[in-house]
């Protein structure tokens, strides 16, 4: 697991995608790489835990979930190569946050601009439900990673609510976190005070759960974003 010697994001992401720790999540990532998808027959599948991904400098982070098992895990990359991420990039692309709306695959030519995204569970779970004592497993990779963005760190979007509650344990070691806690919600907003001061925000996680019913409309996620944006200097 992470430890200070990780002294930068480049050597925490290399770090990353050799964990072992949690079995079931190591087997079902595997089983996926190994039985695919149809339509992804020809792929060679990551298969391993994905780091998160942007520049070490970010000024926004958007925290996520897990990799989805056909998505990043295939990939190697965060919402790459699925319609959530479709989703999401295109948002990014249309504030001028991300230097193309789609990700297909590393080495696409995808580059975000002062922003990080990343996830509590680096590994895809079995029916995208990680259990507790997995995602406190996969903690301390979140800590460092939050540790090593302080310096430029101003704002995080989160998508979802196990997304908000695996975050707030993070940002305590570092912000003080009032009690009771922040609430989750979609366009919640709450500043922890600090050194510096971080702006939190919630978002409908861009699930198609969520995108194709309309619970969460490019409106909607772009307002969120925007505003998170603004508050880290971004636009």
């Amino acid at each position: 697991m992470p430890r200070r010697n990780l002294r930068t994001l480049a050597e925490l992401d290399s770090a990353v995608p050799g964990c072992h720790r949690c079995p079931r999540l190591v087997a079902w990532r595997e089983e996926v790489a190994a039985t695919k998808r149809a339509a992804f027959a020809d792929w060679t599948y990551w298969g391993k835990p994905v780091p998160g991904f942007g520049p070490a400098n970010a000024s926004l982070a958007i925290v996520g979930l897990a990799p989805a098992a056909h998505g990043a895990n295939r990939t190697g990359r965060m919402f790459t190569g699925d319609r959530s991420g479709d989703f999401l990039y295109q948002a990014l692309y249309d504030i001028g946050l991300a230097s193309q709306p789609h990700a297909t695959h590393i080495g696409d030519g995808l580059e975000l601009h002062g922003v990080r995204i990343t996830s509590p569970v680096k590994c895809a779970p079995p029916a995208n439900k990680p259990l507790p004592s997995e995602r406190d497993n996969c903690r301390p990779w979140l800590v460092r990673e939050f540790e090593l963005l302080l310096p430029t760190l101003r704002s995080v979007v989160v998508l979802g609510q196990f997304g908000w509650q695996a975050l707030l344990p993070v940002l305590a070691q570092t912000w003080p976190v009032p009690k009771p806690a922040p609430k989750f919600g979609h366009g919640a907003h709450f500043v922890l005070p600090g050194a510096p001061e971080l702006h939190l925000f919630g978002s409908f996680h861009v699930s198609q759960q969520n995108t194709f019913t309309g619970r969460l409309t490019p409106a909607m996620l772009r307002d969120v974003l925007s505003r998170a944006a603004g508050v880290a200097g971004l636009l």
